[in-house]
């Protein structure tokens, strides 16, 4: 509870390499990730910074979210790559 998550596709298993949000006791916002042992990326004042903050560390090449789930979109980039 309390953490917004991302994700690059529709359907479990997600992907888990996108930041995330969490709140702070005081009201503010914490960026970490993309996984749990990732260390904090940002602390912001705003729910808006936080997400700009996850924006401007999107992967490469991220777009619309992949209908599927994270082995059917690591296949999809394979063979668009390949």
């Amino acid at each position: 509870m309390w953490e917004l998550h991302f994700s690059r596709c529709t359907e479990i298993r997600h992907t888990w390499d996108i930041p995330y949000i969490g709140t702070l006791r005081d009201g503010r916002y914490y960026v970490e990730g993309p996984s749990r042992s990732s260390p904090r990326i940002a602390e912001t004042d705003s729910a808006q910074a936080a997400v700009t903050t996850v924006v401007d560390r999107l992967p490469p090449h991220c777009g619309p979210a992949f209908i599927g789930n994270a082995e059917e979109l690591a296949a999809y980039e394979s063979s668009m790559n390949g």
